[in-house]
């Protein structure tokens, strides 16, 4: 959402299209959803939900299930880890990746330093302490998402650097029988 000087914060009724809403729901899900729900969710009409989940599942980004009778949508999120290792490696080079990984690794040490503790796992245990406040259960659990969000991209920025040689070399490949066919 944006914010406007005059309105305060817009709608994203208003910034995107029906379509671009049903999509942002549709590939963000963490679990199967009917089209009653994305279309709740996207605040779309129930056909163009419909039509854009079958477009979605043509083209491969979503995945049916049907459970009963209900017909439920997931992302393919196999499709969606590749693309984003795909991603990773095209908009950086490895010294950058490598620097992301020290940075988070930087940043997690740093954690276990403050709050004396290993994992993540071991920091959501201490909310339950009867002798942290109201306000250091907020920033502790506003850390376990940054954690958990870090681990998750730290194994992403792995599968790229994995990756990164094998996708340069079929890369220039491609690009080189390019360069023969077009002379």
């Amino acid at each position: 959402m944006t914010e406007s000087p005059r309105e305060g914060v817009t709608s994203w009724t208003e910034t995107m299209s029906a379509r671009e809403r049903i999509r942002s729901v549709a590939e963000t899900l963490r679990e199967p959803r009917s089209t009653n729900w994305i279309s709740d969710q996207a605040d779309a009409a129930w056909s163009t939900t419909s039509n854009e989940l079958n477009e979605l599942v043509e083209q491969g980004r979503l995945r049916r299930i049907e459970a009963g009778d209900t017909t439920l949508y997931q992302p393919d999120y196999t499709r969606l880890l590749f693309e984003e290792i795909r991603t990773l490696i095209e908009e950086n080079a490895r010294e950058e990746l490598q620097s992301e990984l020290a940075a988070i690794a930087e940043e997690i040490e740093g954690w276990q330093d403050t709050y004396n503790v290993e994992t993540w796992e071991e920091l959501e245990q201490s909310l339950a302490d009867g002798e942290v406040s109201s306000a250091e259960i907020r920033e502790r659990r506003e850390i376990i998402a940054f954690w958990r969000a870090n681990e998750e991209d730290r194994q992403l920025i792995k599968h790229a650097l994995e990756l990164y040689s094998d996708v340069e070399t079929t890369r220039k490949q491609m690009t080189d029988a390019a360069d023969r066919a077009t002379s």
